[in-house]
């Protein structure tokens, strides 16, 4: 659901219900310095930070970014310190305890497990984040888009405050090369703690090739996998093989592509399925191919509880009445080089000339790519950037050809965009799976809205679950 559309909110309502509620990790430090910076409307982020264990930590931070009354309308947002792989602090503490608010408030008010959903793609925050959300009691870690063989090893060390590694890609980097990250929990720690519970480790795959090689290879406990098909929202998995494309240039996708589930059943660990799953039928389905459940992310992310502003949720859901809401699958745009879904929302980046007017400016970063200098030390790049300065960074011209700041289109589409020169707004970018042309199934009648908890009661409508399966999940 890219940038806080599953929020705190939206994974507390549905783990209250249940089922397990997923947050999106990406991006969670600029997203709690957004909402302090708008001046913590509910007080959520000052009440977490009251049970954050680091109290020095916590003050220090909210006396940097909170605002009282909240920024002026007209003012930008404050730019955070870029992450690199060895720092700098202040960003690490960001990650620690943004991960733990996010967990903290997804998990207050009741007893069931929450989970929390990373991009392998965004690599250097893995390490800091991963324990700030461990410190809150986070049940599952998931992740996807990439191939996180090390961090099953890395949650087993962060659950004693050992030091934890992680590999970071570097282009250009030869095996001697020192591209290992490295994070000490003991270096933030203000106070002795017990050992935590070290969550649940699902990989997301698109592979059997993937499942196996993780369930076999990865250096700690894989616990299951979410399985998810080309059609699901966000990045997708490139298809495998040579590319093709549609007359309107999507990638295509074959059999190739199809997870054997027979083969799934085999490794003997659970498994969800995502993808186009998110109606009873298919969730029964699910359920007789031996799934223990079905991830669910576009119905919920156009609930009353999602962090998706308003206004998107509005024009999406008006459409969807119609019959008129569609995604494309755009194997550009992102900066990652995977295909993502947009969403054709007006006024968005979906629209050519709204995406052609931004100029290009990357000051998030998330998507940057790491790389070796001519001088051997560790850079960082991303073709959503300035073409000339990627250019000089060893990239290549036709890599930036149709690419997107996702990362600010994708916090404007959380409510919190960036605003440049007092008046120019980011514009977003709404990412759905292919489901939101079918998303009419859960609005009521005469309604214009709807809440979680009517998405679940509509996909368990009718559908035996056997005992021990987990029926959905939002991420």
């Amino acid at each position: 659901m890219g940038v806080s559309v599953s929020n705190f909110r939206l994974a507390n309502a549905v783990s209250r219900l249940g089922q397990l509620g997923v947050v999106s990790g990406t991006a969670l430090d600029v997203v709690m310095v957004r909402r302090l910076e708008d001046g913590d409307i509910g007080g959520h982020i000052r009440r977490a930070f009251d049970h954050f264990p680091f109290k020095k930590m916590a003050e220090r931070i909210w006396n940097k970014y909170f605002v009282d009354g909240g920024k002026k309308e007209t003012e930008s947002y404050r730019t955070l310190p870029a992450h690199t792989k060895d720092g700098p602090r202040e960003s690490r503490e960001l990650q620690i305890i943004s991960n733990f608010v996010e967990i903290f408030l997804a998990r207050e008010g009741h007893s069931n497990p929450v989970g929390i959903n990373y991009l392998e793609k965004i690599q250097t925050p893995h390490l800091a984040s991963a324990y700030g959300a461990m410190l809150a009691g986070v049940g599952y870690v998931l992740m996807g888009a990439g191939i996180p063989m090390r961090m099953p090893g890395a949650l087993d060390r962060l659950a004693v405050h050992e030091t934890a590694t992680y590999p970071l890609y570097v282009a250009g980097a030869s095996a001697d090369d020192d591209t290992t990250m490295v994070f000490d929990p003991r270096e933030y720690m203000e106070c002795e703690l017990p050992p935590l519970d070290r969550p649940f480790f699902f990989p997301i795959i698109a592979s059997n090739t993937l499942a196996v090689t993780m369930a076999r290879k990865a250096n700690g406990r894989v616990d299951g996998f979410v399985i998810e098909g080309p059609t699901a929202g966000g990045h997708n998995a490139p298809p495998r093989g040579k590319l093709q494309v549609n007359e309107i240039g999507e990638p295509i996708y074959g059999e190739r592509d199809v997870v054997d589930l027979s083969k799934m059943r085999e490794l003997g660990l659970p498994f969800w399925l995502a993808g186009s799953y998110g109606a009873p039928e298919k969730l029964a389905e699910a359920l007789s191919e031996g799934a223990a459940g079905i991830q669910v992310g576009t119905a919920f992310a156009y609930s009353n509880e999602s962090g998706m502003a308003d206004q998107y949720k509005a024009a999406v859901i008006a459409m969807a009445k119609e019959s008129k809401a569609r995604v494309y699958t755009d194997r550009l745009v992102s900066p990652s080089g995977f295909p993502f879904k947009v969403a054709q929302v007006p006024g968005t980046i979906s629209d050519p000339a709204v995406q052609k007017s931004r100029p290009r400016i990357c000051d998030l970063g998330y998507l940057r790519e790491a790389y070796k200098t001519p001088e051997g030390q560790i850079d960082f790049r991303c073709p959503s950037e300035p073409v000339s300065i990627y250019i000089s960074k060893g990239g290549k011209e036709e890599d930036t050809v149709g690419r997107a700041c996702v990362c600010n289109a994708l916090m404007a589409t959380a409510g919190h965009p960036q605003i440049r020169a007092g008046k120019h707004l980011e514009a977003a970018v709404v990412t759905s799976g292919d489901e939101v042309a079918n998303l009419g199934r859960f609005i009521p009648e005469g309604a214009d809205s709807y809440s979680a908890e009517h998405v679940i009661n509509v996909l368990l409508a009718g559908v035996q679950i056997p005992a021990g399966a987990s029926e959905s999940s939002a991420s």
